[in-house]
């Protein structure tokens, strides 16, 4: 099979195409074709050294699968069955320890730039009905963590305010499953055709952020100076001062990524006293969770947003798409 893998010192220059060997599955595994895969912002940090990895290291998270072969005593799947791949394939569900998540494909452990795989049967789950492999690739990293902030952690009801960042991943996925609770949407973005089709996916309020600079006064005004009921913080700390503002009285901030910097001169302890906020932070979830959102996504017709697709040859490509920061949704690799 054909395998992308990073050489070090890692960089883009060192993805390197290779042919390597995959086995028959053992007792409790599976053997699957990869049919896609799709890039995150932390894959797009691995590849370039930001996250230190093994020599050789195979990248991507995310990948929806076909499966060829089981090993003995699976019987949760069968050849021919459309699988997602989990992106802590030890936590299964409830609370599971920060020092137990070790084995995240794609650092530390291997991914799915590849086209085939033998992994344990947990690793994954099943697809959701309706949806291609290309859509299914995008779920396990940005659509589960999306579903754990916004559902499991933030338990969104029908009515309240939710406030989304951009037009990443997580952010659609979490505009999705907010209108499918019935709540309602504002968006900030610093382009007008991203806010534009921000606005026809589901979006109540749009906010150019790079126009107005005090956005979270913006936020706040929309809701009649109450503010949002939920943050989905993919911005990090640079952002974090507006989200502030924008969080209403005890409303949940949801802490995942940091797309926009990691330096900042903010001290906000005094305004989450202040506000009673709660801050959670977000690392994905749990295979239970992964199972619960694609229930959720077949039972209201979701279909994930996928802006560009790639080859897997054209990997490096795709992470410097990735890099521009132009996409709206999804980068994917198709296998």
């Amino acid at each position: 099979m054909r395998a992308m893998r990073i050489r070090q010192p890692a960089s883009l220059d060192n993805l390197r195409l290779e042919a390597m060997e995959a086995r028959d599955p053992g007792p409790g595994e599976i053997k699957a074709r990869v049919r896609a895969a799709s890039l995150n912002f932390r894959d797009g940090l691995v590849a370039t050294g930001f996250f230190p990895v093994a020599d050789g290291l195979i990248p991507l998270s995310d990948a929806a699968a076909e499966v060829i072969a089981v090993g003995e005593g699976v019987t949760e799947f069968k050849p021919g069955d459309a699988v997602v791949s989990t992106f802590h394939p030890g936590w299964l569900d409830g609370h599971i320890e920060r020092s137990q998540l070790v084995t995240s494909p794609g650092g530390p452990k291997d991914g799915f730039a590849c086209e085939l795989v033998t992994r344990p049967a947990a690793h994954f789950t099943r697809a959701p009905r309706g949806l291609t492999y290309i859509e299914s690739a995008t779920l396990t990293c940005a659509g589960v963590t999306a579903w754990r902030a916004l559902v499991v952690d933030g338990g969104v009801k029908p009515g309240e305010y939710v406030l989304i960042q951009g037009t990443g991943g997580v952010s659609l996925f979490a505009l999705q499953f907010a209108k499918a609770a019935g709540a309602v949407v504002i968006a900030t973005s610093s382009a007008a055709e991203k806010l534009e089709r921000l606005k026809s996916l589901g979006a109540d309020h749009v906010i150019n952020h790079r126009e107005v600079e005090a956005w979270g006064d913006a936020v706040r005004d929309i809701t009649g100076g109450i503010g949002v009921d939920h943050v989905i913080e993919v911005g990090g700390p640079n952002t974090l001062k507006q989200s502030l503002a924008a969080v209403r009285t005890g409303g949940h901030l949801a802490l995942i990524g940091a797309v926009a910097g990691f330096k900042t001169d903010v001290m906000p302890f005094a305004i989450v006293q202040a506000k009673r906020l709660r801050l959670q932070g977000v690392t994905v979830g749990s295979r239970k969770d992964q199972q619960d959102m694609i229930r959720a996504i077949e039972a209201n017709a979701l279909r994930p947003v996928v802006d560009r697709t790639f080859e897997l040859a054209e990997l490096a490509s795709a992470y410097r798409y990735l890099q521009e920061g132009r996409h709206i949704g999804k980068i994917c690799i198709e296998i």
